[in-house]
C-alpha cells in the first residue's frame, strides 16, 4: 500500500509567527517531517528552518534581533520604503549572524514550495526549493508586504506577500499530492478577517496595478473562504488544524520580546496537545507521546 503523501500548510502573519516557531520546534524535537511544506511570508521564513532542521533559530532571529533597528522601525521605512530591513533580514541574518544551513535544506527529502503575489496579475506564484539555493530573494518577496515594502524583482516578475493571494496555501498542497495535510495558522479558530484599512493609500501606491487593487479589495473575502475550505478537509478527515487556542493579539510588528515569547510558548503548548494526532497522521500509526 502506498504511502500517504503528507503536507505541512504555514500561514503567515509577521510577528505572530512565533506561534508557528514553537509549533515547528515541537516537531523537531519529536523527529516529525512531513513530505511537502508549503508557506507564505513569516510561514515560508519560518518553514525554512524547519526544513533544514535548526532548532531555535528562527526564534533567536525574531527575539535577539527584534530591538535592533535594522530588523523594524519607521528609519527603515524612510531608508527603504520598508518597516522591516530586507537586507537584514534576508542577507546579514542568514548569512552572517544565524546562519542558514543552505546544504541540509537542499539535502533534505522534504519538498518545499514559497508562495508570492504577482503584482501585474494579482494572482499566486509559487517556487520550488531549487529557487532558494543560496538565494533568499524568493522569501524576501513573500514577505514584502503591499503599502509596508517595496516591490520585488525576480526572475523578470514582480512580487509582494504570498500571504495576500493565498493567504493559506492549503489547495496548492493538495494539487501538489498531498493527501492530507497539517495547517498551522496564526489567528485563532473564531477569527473572522475584514476588509483592508488603507485603501487610500493602496489605491494611489498601485495605480499601475489595477489587480492588485482588486486583490487587495478582495484579500479577506479570499482569507474566510480558504478558512471554510480549511475546515471541509478538516470534517473530511484530511487536515489537522493547530491555531492558537487564545486569540493572538499582538500585531505582525509586535517588538516586546515577553508577548514574543508568550506566543512561542503558546504555540509549543498546542502542538504538544495534538502530538498524538500529528504522530499518527505523519507516521501512520498511534503514539505514546506524553508531556
Amino acid at each position: 500500500m502506498k504511502k500517504e503523501k503528507i503536507g505541512l500548510v504555514l500561514e503567515g502573519g509577521g510577528m505572530r509567527g512565533l506561534y508557528t516557531i514553537g509549533v515547528l520546534d515541537s516537531f523537531i524535537d519529536q523527529q516529525i517531517m512531513t513530505d511537502y511544506v508549503i508557506g507564505v511570508s513569516a510561514g515560508a521564513c519560518n518553514g525554512v528552518s524547519y526544513v533544514s532542521q535548526q532548532h531555535g533559530r528562527n526564534y533567536r532571529v525574531n527575539t535577539n534581533y527584534i530591538e535592533d533597528k535594522r530588523y523594524v522601525s519607521l528609519s527603515n521605512f524612510v531608508k527603504t520604503k520598508s518597516l522591516f530591513g530586507m537586507d537584514f533580514l534576508f542577507d546579514e541574518i542568514p548569512h552572517q549572524l544565524e546562519i542558514f544551513d543552505y546544504d541540509a535544506f537542499l539535502a533534505s527529502s522534504c519538498e518545499f514550495v514559497t508562495g508570492v503575489t504577482d503584482v501585474i496579475t494579482g494572482k499566486p506564484v509559487y517556487f520550488g526549493k531549487g529557487h532558494l539555493n543560496y538565494d533568499s530573494t524568493v522569501l524576501r518577496a513573500s514577505s514584502s508586504i503591499p503599502v509596508f515594502s517595496p516591490i520585488v524583482d525576480y526572475k523578470g516578475g514582480k512580487y509582494l506577500d504570498g500571504g495576500t493571494s493565498d493567504p493559506i496555501p492549503v489547495r496548492k498542497a493538495i494539487a501538489d499530492g498531498c493527501d492530507k495535510v497539517i495547517v498551522v495558522l496564526t489567528r485563532d479558530r473564531n477569527y473572522v478577517k475584514t476588509p483592508e484599512k488603507f485603501r487610500i493609500i493602496y489605491k494611489r501606491l498601485f495605480k499601475k496595478y489595477p489587480e492588485m487593487i482588486r486583490l487587495l479589495d478582495e484579500r479577506h473575502e479570499i482569507y474566510n473562504e480558504t478558512l471554510h475550505y480549511v475546515t471541509k478537509l478538516e470534517r473530511e478527515g484530511r487536515a489537522l488544524v493547530i491555531a492558537p487556542s487564545s486569540p493572538i493579539t499582538i500585531s505582525r510588528f509586535e517588538k516586546n520580546k515577553e508577548k514574543l515569547k508568550k506566543l512561542y510558548q503558546l504555540g509549543i503548548q498546542d502542538a504538544q496537545a495534538t502530538m498524538n494526532l500529528i504522530v499518527e497522521m505523519v507516521h501512520g500509526t498511534a503514539s505514546s507521546y506524553s508531556k
